[in-house]
């Protein structure tokens, strides 16, 4: 299924908030038509509205895609167009945390292509990362369609098991908010060494940015970069000997982050 056959049959984004936002905006820069896509959202921004998509219009009776991003506690609200279209010829693809394949296939039958997806805040800026898994019925064209789409948005990778969500959730869902926390703390820690506020928190915000982007852009392996940055008996290292420490240092922390936001994916899930 290529972009043709989405622009001729319909594209349906139900929900746009900031992901659907960003992804159409990824869509449409992409070249994909305006006139091929019905959004139903119950409080369109004015930059949606300036977008030429349908808006809380009928919707086509047979679109290649269903994207659903609404938030899970809207879902609801969202079932009625959901069931009206599940016809076993249009795939879904849902971005919308904790709702389980299982959950879909019960509303829209077992022979409807579902495909779930983890995407992280980041894609607001085209940095994310998704990860998607999809059901028996979604094969390979149905996949690598729904990899092109959420491609626009950063990166995408693809999962064995639905089971692995929870992990992804873990440490790239939940993953960014970590992060604005370390650079909250190297700010905190900056300004209580001297530092004036407005510049510990742009030495921060810019080593994290450039840090990141160096690991994403480096041949070497995050360890390695690490490496070439410590000097024997230098800065680097004192500083690092409290941030690696095994007991009380940055790794079982970590451990213990990703753990509890993994556990806590799996709760939700299970209602």
């Amino acid at each position: 299924m290529q972009d043709g056959e989405i622009a001729q049959r319909g594209l349906v984004l139900l929900g746009c908030g900031k992901m659907g936002s960003a992804m159409l905006e990824g869509w449409l820069a992409r070249g994909l038509p305006a006139g091929s896509v019905w959004v139903q959202d119950p409080r369109p921004s004015d930059w949606l509205k300036a977008q030429g998509v349908h808006i809380n219009e009928g919707l086509p009776a047979d679109p290649a895609i269903v994207l659903i991003a609404v938030k899970p506690q809207m879902m609801q609200d969202a079932l009625p167009a959901l069931q009206a279209l599940g016809n076993g010829t249009t795939t879904f693809l849902s971005v919308a945390a904790g709702i389980s394949i299982g959950t879909y296939e019960d509303i829209l039958g077992d022979q409807t292509p579902i495909i779930r997806a983890m995407p992280n805040t980041p894609a607001a800026v085209g940095q994310g990362i998704t990860a998607m898994i999809g059901n028996a019925k979604s094969d390979d064209t149905k996949l690598d369609m729904a990899e092109a789409l959420l491609s626009a948005v950063g990166q995408v990778v693809r999962l064995e098991a639905e089971s692995q969500i929870d992990a992804v959730t873990g440490v790239s869902g939940s993953g960014p908010a970590y992060v604005f926390h370390l650079i909250e703390c190297m700010a905190a820690a900056g300004e209580a060494q001297g530092l004036a506020r407005d510049l510990a928190m742009a030495l921060a915000k810019a080593t994290v940015a450039g840090a990141g982007a160096l690991a994403m852009q480096a041949e070497e392996t995050p360890a390695q970069l690490r490496k070439n940055v410590t000097s024997p008996n230098g800065t680097t290292q004192a500083g690092l000997e409290v941030l690696m420490n095994e007991d009380e240092g940055l790794p079982p922390l970590i451990r213990a982050t990703v753990g509890a936001a993994t556990e806590r994916s799996k709760e939700l899930a299970n209602g």
